[in-house]
């Protein structure tokens, strides 16, 4: 609610002159009016939460290494061929020659070499990685993984890694019982790789930005590309297909296009959804969309339960008995349940996420048989939704 004063009268003219009841009903409405419009705002999402700028992307590392010092937990070197290889050049790369004589040793481990370059790294920078056992190594506790080198998909190094393995896990052996907690074979090394080789991208160069969408869909696309253009008060965005919008940047943004970027990011869309149904039938998940409705549908569900209990009875003659012989004698009971007590139910059409739920829910069924009733619904034609089986 917006009150216009004219600023040429006095306040104290009786034209302009409020009451108190008058200024407290004032005073509610505009509390309401705010309240609804902080309501729908934080009902929208940032475009920074739906949406990526092409070319702001993290790179994966990896590299082949050695963990050492572990308390007899390392990889068998006769049985590990390339463990034992790997040691061996180690050495010799170290002045030491172990080519004639055996290594026998359970205190090294071989292992990969993750990490993740996070975009505009720097080199000297510091980035986490995580170590993981490739032979046959019961645990990596209180090892420490030696220089190893990390690559990026081109085969440059970008970064190299060394230090003390934190494990989460452990694992505990005796001659009846074995204790494992997590996974011992697995590690982490925070802030354990320097970055050695930074990765060229300058944003000053662009003339133009490209934004990804995280879930690609024809309305969410056009209304960035609207909010984008109401902010800047040109055209320079639009929308290319249901995943990319393509803006130019304006010139008064040209010698900053980190502040366009932030501004950009700040803006609020509403985000369109597709009225889906997600179904995991390993693990009998169901998802259910806000914009899923059902046209009217009655529906039934009942089971035919066949029970068969086997209590055999064993029968021997009487004691000291000179006739008959101890057999046993077969005990079956058979009980059927046709579910009798299942009523047919009839859900409305048009109704919500909610409204559906709660009536799938008063037929007393459980998720596996929610997934036949919605897939039984969807192949007669009442289910206004998606459903997609993983």
């Amino acid at each position: 609610m917006v009150l216009f004063v004219n600023k040429t009268k006095d306040i104290r003219d009786k034209s302009v002159r409020f009451t108190k009841p008058k200024m407290l009903v004032l005073a509610i409405c505009a509390l309401v009016s705010f309240a609804s419009f902080i309501g729908n705002a934080s009902a929208n999402s940032r475009i920074k939460d739906i949406a990526a700028f092409e070319g702001v992307r993290d790179n994966i590392l990896i590299g082949y290494g050695l963990v050492v010092g572990l308390k007899g937990t390392g990889d068998s070197l006769d049985s590990m061929a390339f463990t034992k290889e790997s040691l061996t050049s180690m050495l010799e790369r170290l002045g030491v020659n172990v080519r004639d004589g055996k290594v026998d040793t359970d205190n090294v481990a071989a292992v990969m070499v993750t990490a993740t370059l996070p975009a505009f790294s720097r080199q000297g920078n510091r980035i986490d990685v995580t170590v993981s056992a490739m032979g046959d190594a019961d645990s990596l506790l209180g090892g420490t993984l030696l220089v190893t080198p990390l690559m990026g998909a081109d085969g440059e190094v970008y970064a190299v890694a060394q230090g003390q393995v934190a494990v989460g896990g452990f694992e505990a052996k005796g001659q009846a019982q074995t204790i494992t907690k997590g996974v011992p074979t697995s590690g982490r090394i925070a802030n354990g790789a320097i970055i050695e080789r930074e990765i060229p991208f300058s944003l000053q160069q662009m003339d133009s930005l490209k934004l990804s969408l995280r879930n690609p869909d024809f309305t969410t696309s056009s209304r960035v590309a609207e909010a984008i253009n109401a902010f800047l008060g040109t055209t320079s965005a639009k929308a290319l297909d249901p995943a990319t919008i393509d803006m130019s940047i304006p010139e008064k943004y040209r010698s900053n296009v980190v502040n366009l970027m932030t501004d950009i990011e700040q803006l609020r869309v509403e985000p369109d959804q597709l009225a889906k149904v997600v179904i995991d039938e390993q693990s009998g998940i169901i998802v259910i969309g806000q914009n899923v409705r059902i046209d009217d549908v009655a529906i039934a569900q009942g089971n035919l339960t066949i029970k068969v209990t086997e209590t055999p009875q064993v029968s021997q003659p009487a004691p000291f008995s000179q006739t008959g012989e101890t057999t046993t004698v077969p005990r079956t009971d058979i009980q059927v349940d046709e579910g009798a007590d299942k009523k047919l139910n009839v859900v409305q059409g048009g109704v919500n996420l909610q409204e559906l739920v709660d009536g799938l829910n008063s037929l007393g069924v459980g998720p596996r048989d929610m997934i036949s009733i919605l897939q039984s619904i969807k192949s007669a034609g009442a289910l206004q939704a998606d459903i997609q089986v993983m």
